[in-house]
């Protein structure tokens, strides 16, 4: 049965506006001032508040603010009864979270009238609240599936570290590393437009296709070539607008060689040096567009020597560009120079919990504009 709450300090009028609701089906508990009827609704969880506007001590208006106020109330309907006509009045009532007005004296059919109206608009708060909090489950299991697709730690013969936050439940970066063979790793970083289920759809199946090795006639040891076939596959008029970058590195270790390759993807940063010297930062990059703008387009790799003590960044663009309360945006050099920093403290490998709760301190929101994501590879013996 629908549960009415009733609040005013004129018995008269409460026993008016129960009677009436009652007629009606609802079953109706009352209050006799603003404090006991706040404490009923906390307890009770009404659908519908019909609550008086002058009381003394609490009045209608603190009433509604507190009950507004209250997560699991929010969504409940806040019919204020008033004598007060003026349109600042009303102004201020809705401007508190009122949802309807009543005048006095009460006219029972207006009254009536107005609950059920209210009470529908309730019912569609609370269907959609439902639907939200299953959406957010559903997505919540969806980002767990993809956390559980990305690669664990790895510790020898090369240590590679990793973070993901997505900047909502699901995010387009995704990532991956694994030893082709006994002497070659492939590592490689993505980051498809776009957030949500939307972005991460063709970032997990970028993942699958990879992992897989399903690009038929492709030499997943020659970057430039996975990056063409990549291109052939996801053109973006087949893929619903959406586009990605990539970068993709394989390591040599026998001849501690790095061969790479980028689709309009940032540098990975490489530095190499002893952690009581100036370090060594290279920007490895090679020239090409996102995978899916354009056919035929043509990609092209590189390589370097990788030193004994060598750590490798590669990360999302999400790492780096964070708007600034002064408008400006914090960028990839700022990013390269925290990373020296925290290196020079911390020797060949930097704590990236403290790293990423830097990169938080430097954002004004709570949650990043962008999915970050951030490998650290670790080449020293």
């Amino acid at each position: 049965m629908t549960q009415i709450l009733v609040i005013d300090d004129d018995p008269t009028v409460r026993v008016v506006l129960t009677r009436a609701l009652q007629k009606q089906g609802y079953q109706v508990t009352v209050a006799s001032n603003g404090e006991e009827g706040m404490k009923q609704a906390y307890r009770q969880l009404p659908a519908l508040i019909v609550c008086d506007w002058m009381m003394p001590l609490v009045d209608g208006l603190e009433v509604c603010r507190q009950i507004k106020a209250h997560r699991e109330l929010s969504i409940t309907f806040f019919i204020l009864l008033t004598a007060r006509g003026a349109t600042e009045d009303r102004v201020m009532g809705l401007d508190t979270g009122a949802d309807e007005f009543l005048s006095k004296p009460i006219e029972i059919n207006e009254l009536k009238a107005r609950v059920r109206a209210g009470l529908r608009i309730h019912q569609l708060n609370q269907d959609l609240r439902s639907s939200k909090r299953k959406l957010e489950a559903e997505l919540a299991e969806a980002a767990d599936y993809v956390r559980s697709l990305l690669p664990l730690p790895m510790n020898e013969p090369v240590a590679i570290s990793s973070r993901f936050i997505p900047s909502r439940q699901l995010g387009g970066d995704c990532f991956d590393y694994y030893w082709l063979d006994r002497d070659r790793l492939v590592i490689y970083l993505l980051d498809v437009a776009g957030h949500g289920l939307a972005a991460t759809l063709p970032s997990v199946s970028v993942l699958n296709l990879l992992r897989s090795r399903s690009l038929g006639g492709v030499d997943f040891a020659q970057p430039n070539e996975v990056l063409t076939a990549l291109n052939e596959h996801f053109q973006m008029d087949l893929q619903q607008d959406k586009y990605f970058t990539i970068w993709y590195g394989v390591y040599h270790q026998g001849q501690r060689e790095l061969t790479y390759a980028s689709a309009g993807h940032p540098p990975a940063l490489l530095f190499s040096g002893e952690s009581n010297s100036e370090p060594n930062v290279q920007h490895l990059r090679t020239k090409g567009l996102p995978i899916g703008m354009f056919p035929k387009t043509q990609y092209h790799q590189n390589s370097c020597k990788i030193e004994a003590s060598s750590t490798l960044y590669v990360f999302s663009d999400g790492v780096y560009e964070i708007n600034q309360p002064d408008g400006t945006l914090w960028g990839l050099d700022a990013f390269a120079n925290l990373l020296a920093h925290y290196r020079a403290k911390h020797e060949h490998r930097i704590d990236l919990a403290k790293l990423l709760a830097r990169l938080q301190s430097l954002n004004p929101d709570k949650n990043f504009d962008d999915d970050l994501s951030l490998l650290e590879i670790n080449f020293t013996p």
